[in-house]
This record gives C-alpha cells, structure tokens and sequence, in this order.
C-alpha cells in the first residue's frame, strides 16, 4: 500500500467463529497511515453484526493523504441497553478499492474489551526495534508496553521466591490469558472418605481403595508390587516424579555419619568405600532443604519432617541400592544411620521417611517452583517487555500464556487456607514460604539447563536414567529450534546487544526471579548463543519439565505407602522398636489420604484441549521461514517419539512422560 490519498477502502471485518466471540458492543475503526490517519467509523451498524462466523464489509474514505498503511486501530464501545460483551476478533482485511486484488491482512485472533480502549493491529511480519523505518510504528511499540506494564503489575507471592502477577481471580485476568481446561476425570472411588480421620486399619483395606483407583494403571500395579524393594527405590529417583535431585559423590558430607566399615557389606567383595567414590559409583539424596522447616497439623494431629541424607550404591547390575539413611542433618546418638542390614521394618520406615520428604520438595520445588513459577515469571516479564511484534513475545507466548491462570487458581485453591497443603500434606501453609524461599535461594541456572544438569549431577552416565536420556534428546530438538529462530532475526551478537527491549525483558526476569549473585541467571545478553540457551531452558521447564514432574505423580503416589503426603509420628531415635502395625500408624489417615489422591488425580489429567509440544496455532508460525523451522522441529520431536514408544514396548516398567506426544506446550494443569 503505497501513498494513498482521498483514497476509497475496502475493510472487512472478521469476527472468530467460536460461538461464544461476538458481541452486542459497537466496534470504531480508524486507518492510520504513515501521514494521517481517518476519523473512528462504526463498522457494525445497520444490518452489520459481530456474529461469531461473520464478516462485516465497510468502506472508508480518508479525507486527506493518508500515506503508507500502517495500522488498524479498534475500539469497542458498550450499545445501550445490551450487555457489554467481549469481543474476539479474527483479523481485518484492507484493501485500496473493492477492484484491487491485493489484500493487506492485519491479523488479531484476541479478545478486545471496552474497558481496554484502544487497540492497534499491525500487518507484516516479527521485527526487532532496530528495524522499525516508520516512527509511528516505533510509537506504537512503546506505547502497547506502556498500556501493559499499567495493567500488568508485580507482586510478591513468597518473600526471596520469584514474583507473580499481581491478580487475585481469574475475573481480573486478561480474557486473552484464560484457556478453557476440560478434562474427564474420574473421582468416583475417591469420594466418601473425607470424613474419616483415623488411620487406615490394615495394608488390606489400603490395597481396597487402590484396586478400584488403579484400574488401568499399569505403572502404579508395578510401583505397587515393587514399593518395598530397594532396586526399586533407587530406580525412583532417577525414573520417578522427582528425578533432579540425585547426585553423584566423591566426597561423603561430614554430616553424614557413615564409615567404611558401616557400608563395606553393602560394596563389591573386595572394593571399599573409597575406591567407590573414586570409581563415581556412589550417589546422595540430600534433603537439606527441609531442616528446620515447620510441620503441618492435619485434622488436628501433629504431623512430623525432617531432612534425610541417604547415600546409594550402582551396583555390577547397573541398578541404584540404597545403603545408608540418616533421618536428621546433625549426627549424634538419637540419629542413628539405617542399612539394608537392620530389621525389615526398620528400613523400610527410613526409606518411607525419605520418600515423604522427597513428596514436599518434588511438589513445591522441582514441580511449583522449577515449571510454574518459572512459567509465570516469564509470561509476566514477556507481557511487558516485549511487544506482540518481537520475534520472542512470539516464541515464547504459547509455552506461557496458560501459567498465569494455573498459577492464580493454584495460589486461590491448593495453596490457600483450607487447601491440599493446608488440610492434608507435611508442608503446610507455615512451611511453603520457608522452603520456597530457601530453594529459590539455591537454584543454579546450570540446574534449568539439562545438558549441564544432568552432568554435574552424573545421571548422563546411568544405564538405566530414561529420565536423562530423553530430556537430553528433547532439550536437543528444541535448543535447535530455538537457535534456528533466533538465527533469523538476529544476524549477529550485536544485534542481541542493542537490543533494549530484550535486554530490559531479562534484566526484568533478574530482578523479579532469580538475583541471587551466585545463581549464574544472566543478568544481561552478549552473545546470540546465550539467548538461545535462555529461552530452550524456559521452554523445556514449561513444557517437557512440566511433564516429567507433573503427569508422572499419580502413577508413583497411587499407591499411598509409597509416596506419603506426611508422618504422623516422629522419625525413629533408634533402631528396633517398628512393627508392620506401626508403619500404618504413621501414614496419613483415610481422609487426607484420599484427599491428596484426588488432587494428584486431577493433575495427572491432560485436558481435552491439550496442545503438545511444538504444535503452534498462531499466526507467526504459518509461513516462510518460521513454518519450515516448526516443521523441522516437529518431525524430530515424532521420531524422538516413535524411538521411545519403541523402546517402552520391550520395558516391563514404561518410562512414557518425555515421549513428545505425551509433552504439553505450556503449563497448563
């Protein structure tokens, strides 16, 4: 669209088809061009309507020179007497003249809101600020920052955890930050207990509720039928819901009281605890984190925490064996460290201790705090950094649009006085804060990247970490990806450099997330390849991550005994005093039990509107350049799919959350 002037155009006006998008509201229209813009016109008068479906023709004639097209500029206005519905606007078509054969899109599929005011639509394709010739659309960049970073604001949810936005329902949201989450879920079997608050009377009557629940659920009949076995307990960190927290030792924590001697019956023959380390066969679950930490009162019982250290051993089979457990940080006589070699129930009570404390970190760091909170941080700092235009509001919007809502809903609910944490798990409302702000404190960025995650922990090397193998071939495809787009749009480092508005979004991410001056998060980017690795770690963690740790807990907790939400007893202050009657005592009684299955049940369930992961809808995505990058990336993702399905058919324990077809794009559940 050249200089145009005294000019007749064309406008169509495409309203969405979903039956809920029109609106009874009038809709104003301007042109503005690159020297004048026409006065507001009402686009839905007469026999015009913003049906769902609809498309509505006017004509404008601008009254000077308008110049170059630049911008569509929109306004709904409530009609009298009728309610003010939100509107969903497809896209706008322009023309100059009902003759001219070419077609000038400007494309929108949102909400608009009377309460917004203006809106400004802008066709052509994703650019940095550097490459803005017109000075109105450089206006225009600045100005939609403005209007978002007045509606969207920073809040502080946990002193020292990353902030959230600063909404409080979902009916303060963003219509365009809503998503519908429909999902059939089945509560029947779960329904009914919530009134009894007594322990459960036998692993019989457990074994009752979990054959109605399990149903089809081959991995929680396996986790059930191998809960007590020690390969097996190894094989859940570094396969189960929580597997980052693992790591390889060569130097045993002096608060750990173990000595060769304790472990050699549990070694090679002819090995000692020395060459172990040295050989890099021995590995530490380190629950430090909960030391101290306050525990909950459920149903008006005292429950109990602590923070054990355990120690593993990779055995000749290739298998991970537990071989030391000490329930407390600080050793002493009262702390004593359990071995395979002590009674039965003894050991099995130290390793149900440490799977309850590996419940409370998994559910509010590696799962909360590692994939939500990440997600919102980055949707909150994307909203008002960085305009719809930037090649990375683009990227990044459909891996964490969804974290908003999840993250108020979950804040209103599961973590609000009367909650799940609140009525049925150890961490309580008192002691979310404390461990939130302690494990924010101790991420590393290293940590959110697999590939060096994975490494420093010394899991790459494990025959048996289906966990690591796939988040690697994953991280793989999707870090190529990102990299191929950033390559379009940034031709070289200094194009990242000058880059205000990216820089003012990480620095936003810094200051509002992870500032710790050891935390190695980047403050600012230098180099094409630093924003790539930044943005392949947030996409992963709110899509693959979230997978791993969220759609996997179900099938590990089903069985109760084996994942416990808290202890209703103190940790043992020595040895050879259990019985299997105690073990029951100590589990969480019938109605909170039942009540933390029901949320885990809930969550484990995709929605009947799941997107996975790559499968992009928006426009950006649909031509040139990008759509060949999207196809690129979703054939590797399905033959990184077709290798795992392969391989969970020969496995009698399937390892299926990173299969990308089972992968969500964002966090949304």
């Amino acid at each position: 669209s050249g200089g145009f002037s005294c000019q007749e155009f064309e406008v169509v006006v495409h309203t969405s088809p979903d039956p809920a998008s029109g609106t009874y509201s009038l809709l104003r229209l301007s042109l503005i061009g690159s020297e004048g813009e026409t006065p507001p016109l009402t686009v839905n008068e007469a026999d015009q309507h913003l049906v769902p479906g609809s498309s509505c023709v006017v004509r404008v004639r601008p009254s000077g020179t308008l110049g170059r097209l630049l911008l569509v500029r929109l306004r709904l206005e409530p009609r009298p007497g009728f309610p003010d519905l939100d509107w969903h606007c497809r896209r706008v078509e322009v023309r100059a003249g009902p003759e001219d054969p070419e077609v000038e899109a400007f494309m929108c599929e949102r909400w608009l809101r009377s309460a917004d005011g203006d809106m400004e639509l802008r066709s052509g394709e994703m650019c940095l600020l550097s490459e803005e010739t017109e000075e109105k659309l450089r206006q225009q960049r600045s100005g939609q920052l403005q209007r978002q970073q007045e509606r969207i604001r920073w809040r502080c949810f946990v002193d020292g955890a990353p902030h959230c936005v600063d909404v409080s329902s979902l009916s303060e949201l963003d219509p365009n930050l809503r998503y519908g989450h429909q999902s059939a879920v089945d509560l029947q079997y779960l329904r009914g207990f919530t009134g009894r608050v007594d322990s459960w009377t036998s692993f019989t009557e457990l074994q009752t509720l979990f054959a109605l629940n399990a149903k089809n659920n081959h991995i929680a009949k396996y986790v059930q039928a191998h809960w007590r076995d020690d390969w097996f307990f190894g094989y859940q960190c570094v396969n189960g819901c929580n597997p980052l927290l693992l790591r390889r030792t060569r130097l045993l924590p002096p608060r750990l009281a173990v000595t060769p001697d304790m472990l050699r019956p549990f070694l090679p023959e002819g090995s000692s605890l020395e060459q172990e380390l040295e050989r890099g066969s021995v590995y530490l679950l380190d629950y430090e984190l909960l030391d101290g930490v306050p525990a909950n009162v459920v149903n008006g019982r005292q429950t109990f925490l602590c923070a054990p250290l355990c120690l593993l051993h990779l055995d000749g089979r290739g298998r991970l064996q537990p071989v030391a457990i000490q329930l407390q940080q600080t050793p002493g006589p009262h702390n004593p460290v359990f071995l395979p070699s002590d009674p039965a129930c003894d050991w099995l009570l130290a390793k149900m201790w440490v799977q309850c404390c590996d419940f409370q970190c998994h559910q509010l760091v590696s799962h909360y705090l590692q994939t939500h909170m990440l997600g919102e941080l980055c949707c909150t700092a994307t909203l008002r950094q960085l305009p719809e235009v930037h090649p990375l509001h683009q990227l990044l919007m459909p891996h964490v649009r969804s974290s908003l809502q999840i993250n108020v809903q979950a804040r209103a609910s599961l973590l609000a006085a009367n909650g799940v944490f609140d009525k049925a798990i150890g961490c309580g409302l008192e002691a979310v804060p404390v461990v939130l702000s302690r494990a924010a404190a101790r991420l590393r960025y290293r940590s959110l990247c697999v590939p060096d995650d994975v490494a420093d922990r010394g899991v790459d090397q494990l025959p048996h970490s289906l966990y690591a193998q796939d988040a690697l071939r994953v991280w793989d495809a999707l870090h190529r990806f990102v990299s191929g787009w950033i390559d379009l749009f940034y031709a070289a480092d200094e194009q990242v450099q000058v880059d205000c508005e990216l820089q003012n979004w990480i620095r936003e991410i810094h200051t509002h997330g992870f500032n710790q001056p050891d935390s190695g998060f980047p403050q600012c980017f230098q180099t094409k390849a630093e924003v790539s690795r930044f943005v392949t770690a947030l996409v992963f963690c709110c899509s693959a991550l979230h997978a791993a740790v969220n759609f996997s807990q179900l099938d590990f907790s089903l069985w109760m005994p084996n994942r416990p939400a808290a202890m209703f007893r103190p940790p043992p202050q020595e040895k050879g005093g259990v019985t299997e009657a105690d073990l029951l005592s100590l589990l969480p009684d019938v109605g909170s039990s039942c009540s933390v299955l029901a949320t885990l049940t809930l969550l484990a369930q995709p929605s009947r509107d799941f997107v996975s992961l790559c499968d992009y809808q928006d426009a950006a995505f649909r031509s040139g350049a990008p759509r060949r990058l999207v196809e690129d990336v979703q054939a590797e993702l399905r033959a990184i799919s077709d290798d795992i399905t392969e391989r969970n058919r020969k496995l009698e324990l399937p390892y299926p959350y990173l299969c990308p077809t089972n992968i969500e794009n964002s966090v949304a559940i």
